[in-house]
């Protein structure tokens, strides 16, 4: 694994599986698999929604319901 800083509380977790994860906060929020960007559909803050808007850089995402990216966190996710 691989945990970079970006800013104040924006980080991104590269998995050793590839799968990158934005938190924003302690909260895992956007990721990337092979086949895309996924973004969660769930409404946190403004400062949150900036954070995945910054991370995904113009780039498509679909929405996916928060447990999608605390299944990828605690392993149960399979690509």
């Amino acid at each position: 694994m691989k945990l970079e800083p970006i800013q104040s509380n924006m980080t991104e977790l590269t998995l050793d599986n590839g799968i990158r994860v934005l938190f924003s906060y302690k909260t895992p929020v956007a990721c990337e698999l092979k086949n895309g960007y996924y973004k969660t559909a769930k409404k946190w803050s403004n400062t949150t929604t900036r954070h995945v808007n910054k991370w995904l850089n113009g780039s498509p995402a679909t929405l996916a319901d928060q447990a999608f990216f605390d299944d990828i966190m605690n392993g149960s996710f399979q690509q």
